[in-house]
């Protein structure tokens, strides 16, 4: 009889733990709009246009693919460039237009020199640009033949503080800081000439 007692004891609190557990689960934020974990995206698309010949060329970044895009760009040209999240055949752009405040894309081109603008046709609340429009003029798109070539794209999610400014970074530029929260996404694009 002590052991039945026992059992239904742990088992009734083995019951109670995991419906603690489940009512606790972790989630970033109590607004489902901010709320754009990187399971559920499936791709990372840039929109290149050549602004001499006014033609888009889609780049697709598989998310936790093992091969990056090859993003062809010539010296001397200016893109229009847009990136587009989806999740499956869902575009999910939207949902980070509405919890702008909450995101901020940073660019970084290492072993290029390309000059970014942020041209998103709105502004978070401190006055930064997401970055999800961009201008790109490419001085260089291969500054060593020998080294690879990148864009890494990377999506912040809730930093306490982000900036539309640039860096030096090794043989590139990265364009736009920020200071804490996390990684929404990270899609990596390989430059070629």
């Amino acid at each position: 009889m002590k052991n039945i007692f026992k059992n239904t004891t742990l088992i009734l609190g083995l019951l109670f733990l995991a419906v603690s557990l489940s009512l606790t689960s972790c989630n970033r934020s109590d607004d489902e709009a901010d709320d754009l974990p990187q399971e559920e995206l499936s791709d990372v698309l840039l929109r290149v246009t050549d602004v001499a010949t006014g033609t888009p060329v889609v780049y697709d970044y598989q998310v936790n693919s093992t091969t990056n895009p090859n993003v062809k760009l010539i010296n001397g040209h200016t893109y229009n460039v847009e990136v587009i999240f989806k999740n499956g055949d869902e575009d999910a752009t939207e949902e980070i237009k509405e919890a702008k405040d909450a995101h901020f894309l940073v660019y970084n081109f290492p072993n290029s020199d390309i000059t970014l603008t942020r041209t998103d046709d709105f502004t978070r609340g401190d006055g930064n640009r997401v970055g999800l429009k961009t201008k790109w003029v490419v001085n260089t798109a291969v500054k060593n033949a020998s080294a690879p070539s990148q864009l890494v794209l990377t999506l912040f999610h809730e930093s306490t503080s982000v900036s539309e400014a640039s860096a030096v970074s090794g043989n590139g530029v990265i364009y736009g800081t920020h200071t804490g929260g996390e990684t929404d996404a990270q899609a990596n694009y390989n430059i070629i000439n």
